[in-house]
């Protein structure tokens, strides 16, 4: 299976590998680094397959090199590491019986059959032992086995590897990283003196040339895991670790991901009292707060706004209906195992809805539609359920009760391009809005898969005005070949946080099935009935993720416009809080949402609390600021602006907030301090 090459590989002019010849000998007469993050690692032949540097071609052939600092090459780097675990594994623990060890995204995992889980100290004496052997500089020695009898004969003791040589060609990508589709191939660990083998594993590679090109590692984490991830299976304990081209880039990401973890949401809510998940309604069904209350409602009333002037009519639909209107849309069957089971009543079985597209159908369809109401634009914040397993739910970013900004566009064909690209403009200029604005995105299309219904044809037609509307965005396209939904391609967009986690957000989809299915028509100029065009749109996803994603993008210091609390009055002594106390009553008068902190605390502690409460304005008043009509300012980052006269206080709060300012508040950018 061809894997593409990164454009960081592409950077790396090309290189002709004479015949005979392998490919490392002819990197080191290129003058092609051995050594460091820009190491070449692999090669990548005319098809795009990724080639071990002791692969030899049987004519002249031009490849690609292939960096340790590229996706690919830390992918290399990741497989041999994950080989290098199980070695340890099985070193330390004869008795193990090895699963699989993909690389995944910035890392590794390899599952095993063990008598007990691992513990903490296990996995400090594994990374010991995987640094000797790192350190020894063993050779990855890549070896076809001449049929599967062979490999079973080889692999006898292995039951795991002896069900994935009987699978051979499957279609999970870390099972084709054991077997491949073709040859059966193992890689030997040879020792570097004697050239004897130490240890190997069923694998279709490739792999660094030796294991001390694995320049930095650690093991993460251990957890119970089913064999080919199907509950039915045995239960395997799966180590995760993580490997770099470098120290400095270990470093990096591990720093990223204590960052990450300051930022978690779910921390984060529960230290702002903005939400919880109470045990007695059930798991990933969220509450919100008063404070998470309001920062939602602020979302929310934007977005409404924003949509009300680019001409949609809001709708809503209720949050049950009977089955048969999810076999006429197609999600039963094609989406059953992510609805909840059916409720019978009345002698029918209902569905709480997992979507809204249904019902908006339904909308259109309840009279006659001429194409002088095309593009007609429905929205909803329509909250739908969806069963999500219990190892996936995760906080507010994966739930299983969601609210979704639900639009769905039904124009003429003709209509279809620009209302596309007018469409993404509309949805990338309001996350930009909400403070999102590093984006990319990602052409989700059909493969061969039986559950994409409807005319290839259309699918093509479909999928071509995306990829158009796409390119003149300007901003880079990728693609996501099998992607699709069943009834249609997608574009999503995938933003960039402030700690440069890419999160998928919005997505745009285009459908020529549901109004066949639905037998959905418009009048056309000529008197004609003709099928619109729906275009679907999630703009941030779900209210629920999106609030996720902005708690960690912000670290909880929301912006001033969205903070629950976004002033805070500090009298300096106690006699002060009536003079604050009129100053909030004008703050309110502007909208803004203010409290005074009248408590018996020390104005230090007051303003240490409220820091770490993230509210954007502390306003501070003592007698001389009583005396002077003015206020003092201090901001989360610490700095401090005095005497400000009253009016001009209010004044610019209001206006700082009516603005939608992402940014903090400090000395420098408040212009108070001008």
């Amino acid at each position: 299976m061809s894997q593409p090459v990164s454009t960081v590989a592409q950077s790396v002019p090309p290189v002709v590998v004479p015949a005979g010849t392998t490919a490392g000998t002819a990197l080191r007469e290129a003058g092609l680094p051995g050594k460091g993050p820009e190491a070449i690692v692999v090669v990548a032949d005319g098809d795009g397959a990724l080639r071990d540097l002791s692969w030899a071609p049987m004519v002249n052939s031009e490849v690609r090199p292939v960096p340790a600092n590229s996706p690919e090459g830390r992918s290399v780097i990741r497989h041999s590491c994950a080989h290098v675990l199980a070695q340890a594994v099985q070193e330390l623990y004869p008795e193990a019986k090895l699963g699989i060890g993909p690389p995944i995204t910035d890392g590794f995992y390899y599952d095993f059959d063990v008598p007990r889980p691992f513990t903490p100290e296990d996995l400090q004496a594994l990374e010991k032992r995987m640094k000797q052997i790192i350190k020894s500089a063993q050779r990855f020695s890549r070896r076809a086995v001449d049929s599967v009898e062979d490999a079973k004969q080889e692999l006898a003791a292995e039951p795991y590897k002896l069900e994935l040589v009987d699978l051979k060609s499957d279609v999970d990508t870390s099972e084709v990283m054991e077997v491949g589709g073709g040859e059966l191939t193992i890689y030997d660990n040879l020792d570097p003196r004697s050239g004897e083998r130490v240890w190997g594993d069923l694998c279709r590679g490739p792999h660094l040339p030796t294991t001390k090109h694995i320049p930095a590692f650690t093991l993460m984490r251990s957890a119970a895991a089913y064999w080919r991830g199907n509950e039915k299976n045995p239960q395997l304990q799966r180590i995760y670790g993580t490997a770099w081209e470098s120290a400095e880039a270990l470093d990096a990401y591990l720093e990223l991901l204590a960052e990450a973890e300051r930022r978690d949401h779910r921390k984060i809510g529960a230290e702002l009292d903005l939400f919880s998940f109470p045990e007695e309604i059930g798991s990933g069904l969220a509450v919100f707060h008063p404070k998470g209350g309001i920062i939602r409602r602020e979302l929310e009333n934007y977005s409404r706004q924003r949509h009300e002037q680019a001409g949609y009519e809001f709708v809503n639909s209720p949050h049950i209906s009977k089955s048969g209107l999810f076999h006429t849309s197609g999600h039963l069957p094609y989406y059953a195992d992510t609805m909840f089971p059916p409720v019978q009543f009345e002698g029918e079985d209902y569905y709480l809805k997992a979507m809204n597209c249904p019902m908006h159908h339904l909308i259109y369809r309840s009279r006659g539609r001429s194409y002088r109401e095309l593009p007609l634009r429905l929205f909803e914040f329509g909250t739908v359920y969806r069963y999500e397993k219990s190892g996936v739910v995760h906080g507010l970013t994966r739930v299983r009760g969601l609210t979704m900004d639900d639009s769905h566009i039904y124009c003429t064909k003709e209509q279809m391009p620009g209302e596309l690209r007018s469409l993404l403009r509309f949805v990338l200029d309001l996350l930009a809005d909400y403070g999102l604005a590093d984006f990319y995105l990602e052409l989700s299309t059909r493969d061969d898969s039986p559950k994409f219904i409807g005319d290839p044809q259309q699918w093509e037609e479909a999928t071509e005005a995306l990829r158009a509307a796409a390119e003149d965005s300007g901003l880079e396209l990728v693609p996501d070949p099998g992607g699709a939904a069943y009834y249609g391609p997608k574009i999503s967009v995938q933003a960039k946080d402030a700690i440069g986690r890419t999160w998928q957000m919005s997505t745009v989809q285009v459908d020529f099935q549901h109004p066949q299915r639905f037998e959905l028509e418009y009048q056309a100029a000529d008197g004609t009935r003709k099928q619109p065009v729906v275009l679907h749109r999630a703009l941030f996803g779900s209210i629920e993720r999106f609030f996720g994603v902005l708690t960690e993008h912000y670290a909880g210091a929301f912006p001033a416009w969205l903070a629950p609390v976004q002033v805070v009055g500090i009298p300096i002594a106690a006699e002060h809080a009536a003079y604050l106390a009129d100053v909030a009553t004008a703050l309110r008068a502007k909208g803004i949402r203010v409290e005074v902190d009248a408590s018996d605390d020390r104005m230090q502690k007051k303003i240490r609390n409220h820091t770490t409460q993230k509210v954007p304005f502390l306003v501070l008043a003592g007698g001389k600021d009583v005396e002077a009509g003015a206020v003092s300012f201090r901001f989360r980052d610490g700095s401090q602006i005095n005497g400000i006269p009253v009016d001009r206080a209010v004044a610019e709060i209001a206006d700082w907030v009516a603005r939608r300012e992402n940014d903090s508040p400090n000395a420098e950018n408040f212009k108070v301090g001008g």
